[in-house]
C-alpha cells in the first residue's frame, strides 16, 4: 500500500522525555486532585459485591440485583481490588495514569503512521500534556479507559487497513489487527452504552475495506469484520442473556435513565428542564440535586420563566417537592404541565436552540469539573482568582480546539491522505458522538471527552512536514 507518514515515531528521547512529563502532570493531578465519589462508589459497590457476594448489584438491606450499568468498569475495579487490595482507589488511579499514558503512545504513534515523525511526537506531546484528559485518569470513571478504547480502536484499524493492503504478504490480513479492534470495541460499549457508536462508525469502514479488495480471497477479505462483529455481539449477548434471566426484560445494553425494571423515570421534570437547562452549573444545582435534595429558586436562570406568572407556578411546584425533597407522580405531572406549555409557545427554542447551546457548553466551557473551581466561574467580582484561572483554562481548550480545525483544513487539502476510509471513521465518530449529545437532558463536559483523541490527532497535523509518499 502506498500511504504518508513513517512507521516510526521516532525520537526516542523526545518520547521519552514527554511519557515522563505526562506522568509528571498525572501524578500532579493524583496528588492535588484526586475524585473518588459520586459515580465511582456506585462502581465500586458493584465490583465489591462481585467479589464478595458474585452478585451484580447494589448493598441495601439486602444484595439488589441491578442492570443500570453495564459491567466494564466494575470489572476493572474488582480487577484492581484482587490485585492490590480491596478499595485500594489510589492504586486504581495509578493504573489508570498508566493507561492514559499508552493512549498517548499510541496516538502519537498513529499520527507517525499517518503524517511522519514530526507531527507523531507532536501528537504525543499534545496527548501528554493534555490536562482535561490527564485530570480524569485521576478520576475513579469511565472516561479514561474510554480514551484507550478510542485510541485502540483507531490505532487498530489503521493497521489493519494497511494489511489488507498488502494481502500478499500478511496472510489473513491482519486477522490479530482485527481481533484488537474487536477487543477495543467491546470493552469500549462495556463502560457505557453509548460506546456502542465507536463501533457504528468503524465497523463500516471495515465492511468498506473488505468490499474493495474484490481482487483478495472472500475469506481473507470477509473473516476479519465478521470477528469483529462476533467479539462485539458476544459479550452483549451473554449481558442480555443475564438480564432476562434476572429481571424478565430485553436489555442488552444499560437503559437511558439508569433505571432498573420497575423503577420510574420523572419525565416531566426532564422534560421541563430541556427547556431551559444549558450550562453546567444548572446540571449540578438542579438536575442532580432533583429527587433527593432540596432544589432553590435561586439557582433557576431567568430564561427558565417565559412569564411572571409562570415564575410564580412554578415556585409553587417547587414548594410542593421540597416538602418531601422526592419526586412524585403529582410533583412530576406539574412540571410535565409547566413544560407543555414552554415547548407550546417556544418550539423552536426547545428542539433547536437549548440543544445545540447545551453542546456549546459541553465542547467551549472551561474544563475545570474535576477541579476545586466555582461552577459559576465567569462570576469575576466573586472570586477573581478562580475566574482567571477558568478563563485560561478555557482558552487552552479552545487552542486544541482551533489547532484541530487547523488540521483538519490542511488534511482536506492533501485529499484526505491516504487512507480516506480511516478518515471516513473518524470523522464519522465525531458526528455521531455529536448528534448523541444534541439529545441529552443535561450537560456535562466529559461527555465530549472521548472526541478529544481526535482532536489531538488532527491538531498535530498542523506540525507535520511537507508530505511524502513511502511504501508501508
Amino acid at each position: 500500500m502506498e500511504r504518508m507518514g513513517s512507521n516510526r515515531m521516532g525520537g526516542a528521547e523526545w518520547t521519552m522525555l514527554a511519557l515522563l512529563a505526562g506522568a509528571g502532570l498525572r501524578g500532579l493531578f493524583l496528588a492535588h486532585h484526586p475524585r473518588v465519589s459520586g459515580d465511582a462508589l456506585v462502581y465500586a459497590d458493584l465490583a465489591g459485591n462481585m467479589l464478595a457476594h458474585h452478585i451484580y448489584g447494589f448493598t441495601e438491606n439486602v444484595i439488589r440485583p441491578t442492570l443500570i450499568r453495564l459491567p466494564g468498569y466494575p470489572a476493572f475495579l474488582a480487577l484492581c481490588f484482587t490485585l492490590f487490595g480491596r478499595a485500594n482507589y489510589l492504586a486504581v488511579l495509578w493504573v489508570q495514569a498508566a493507561v492514559d499514558l499508552l493512549s498517548c503512545f499510541l496516538l502519537g504513534w498513529l499520527a507517525a503512521r499517518l503524517w511522519g515523525q514530526r507531527a507523531g511526537l507532536a501528537v504525543l506531546w499534545l496527548a501528554a500534556l493534555c490536562p482535561f484528559t490527564a485530570n480524569y485518569a485521576a478520576a475513579a470513571l469511565t472516561e479514561t479507559l474510554s480514551i484507550f478504547c478510542v485510541v485502540l480502536a483507531f490505532f487498530a484499524l489503521e493497521r489493519w487497513i494497511a494489511a489488507q493492503y498488502a494481502l500478499q504478504r500478511t496472510g489473513l490480513g491482519g486477522l490479530g489487527r482485527a481481533c484488537t479492534l474487536g477487543a477495543a470495541l467491546s470493552f469500549a460499549i462495556l463502560l457505557r452504552p453509548d460506546r456502542a457508536l465507536l463501533a457504528a462508525a468503524i465497523v463500516p469502514a471495515m465492511l468498506w475495506t473488505a468490499f474493495r479488495q474484490r481482487k483478495a480471497a472472500a475469506i481473507y477479505r470477509w473473516l476479519p469484520p465478521g470477528m469483529v462483529i462476533l467479539i462485539i455481539a458476544l459479550p452483549l449477548l451473554l449481558w442480555g442473556v443475564r438480564n432476562w434471566r434476572v429481571f424478565h426484560v430485553l436489555q442488552p445494553l444499560a437503559p437511558r435513565y439508569a433505571n432498573d425494571p420497575g423503577e420510574g423515570v420523572p419525565f416531566g421534570f426532564q422534560r421541563w428542564y430541556r427547556t431551559w437547562g444549558v450550562e453546567f452549573k444548572s446540571t449540578v444545582d438542579v438536575y442532580w440535586n432533583y429527587d433527593g435534595s432540596a432544589l432553590a429558586l435561586k439557582d433557576l436562570p431567568p430564561r427558565a420563566f417565559d412569564y411572571p406568572a409562570q415564575r410564580a407556578e412554578t415556585a409553587a411546584v417547587y414548594a410542593i417537592y421540597n416538602q418531601d425533597q422526592a419526586s412524585s407522580p403529582g410533583v412530576d405531572q406539574d412540571f410535565g404541565r409547566l413544560a407543555a406549555e414552554r415547548v407550546h409557545n417556544h418550539p423552536l427554542r426547545y428542539y433547536l436552540l437549548m440543544p445545540v447551546a447545551r453542546e456549546a457548553d459541553m465542547w467551549l466551557r472551561p474544563r475545570t469539573e474535576l477541579m476545586r473551581v466555582p461552577l459559576d466561574w465567569w462570576n469575576l467580582r466573586a472570586h477573581p482568582g478562580a475566574s482567571a484561572f477558568a478563563i485560561a483554562y478555557g482558552l487552552l481548550n479552545a487552542g486544541y480546539l482551533l489547532l484541530a480545525l487547523g488540521g483538519l483544513r490542511r488534511w482536506k487539502r492533501q485529499s484526505w491522505g491516504p487512507q480516506p476510509v480511516l478518515t471516513a471513521a473518524l470523522l464519522a465518530f465525531v458526528a455521531l458522538r455529536c448528534l448523541l449529545l444534541l439529545t441529552l437532558d443535561n450537560s456535562e463536559p466529559r461527555y465530549t471527552l472521548e472526541c478529544y483523541p481526535i482532536v489531538i490527532l488532527l491538531a498535530g497535523f498542523v506540525f507535520a512536514r511537507r508530505q511524502q509518499r513511502i511504501s508501508d
